[in-house]
């Protein structure tokens, strides 16, 4: 089953001393920021809704201010919270576009049927994400690329690597 949740951001510090938050934007584009009128944030295994308000982005960060925060204090207690966002609400992705949190924890399995091992980690170093996935040997590492990544199954949790590709793309990591 998929997050009902999504993890938009994290709080990163106090900005000024009238509530405001400095956040780290945990998804492709910060500007997405600007049209947020409520995150969750989680406490427990429960989501707990809260207005909030971008006042603007700058330098890849987002600048927020919560109700009921209205000082330096009030901010500081906020400080390393994840905001969330309903997966209803997110923002829509492109074509064969996946969110990492559905990625990771995927099995992982060869074009022949052979359990690979698990991904456990995307990484987003530039031209294309890298799928890290743990294996017997070690960890493998895959970049995201359609012929090394045939097919990916988000409901199924299952990921499909061709293994007649890996030796040209993959690199094991000991």
């Amino acid at each position: 089953m998929l997050e009902p949740y999504l993890a938009v951001g994290q709080v990163i510090k106090p900005q000024g001393v009238r509530g405001e938050v400095k956040v780290k934007p945990l998804t492709d584009d910060p500007r997405r920021f600007w049209d947020l009128e409520q995150v969750f944030v989680r406490e427990g295994e429960t989501y707990s809704p809260r207005a909030a308000r971008c006042v603007r982005v700058h330098d890849g960060f987002a600048y927020l201010l919560f109700e009921g925060a209205q000082d330096r204090e009030a901010a500081e207690a906020l400080r390393g919270t994840l905001l969330f966002v309903e997966r209803a609400h997110a923002s829509p992705l492109p074509e064969d576009a996946h969110y990492i949190v559905d990625l990771v924890g995927c099995e992982v399995f060869d074009t022949r049927g052979e359990r690979v091992g698990i991904l456990a980690e995307v990484l987003q170093p530039g031209a294309h994400d890298v799928y890290v996935i743990r294996t017997a040997r070690g960890e493998l590492l895959v970049p995201a690329l359609k012929r090394a990544v045939p097919a990916v199954d988000v409901a199924a949790r299952r990921i499909t690597v061709d293994e007649n590709v890996l030796p040209e793309v993959a690199v094991y990591h000991p």
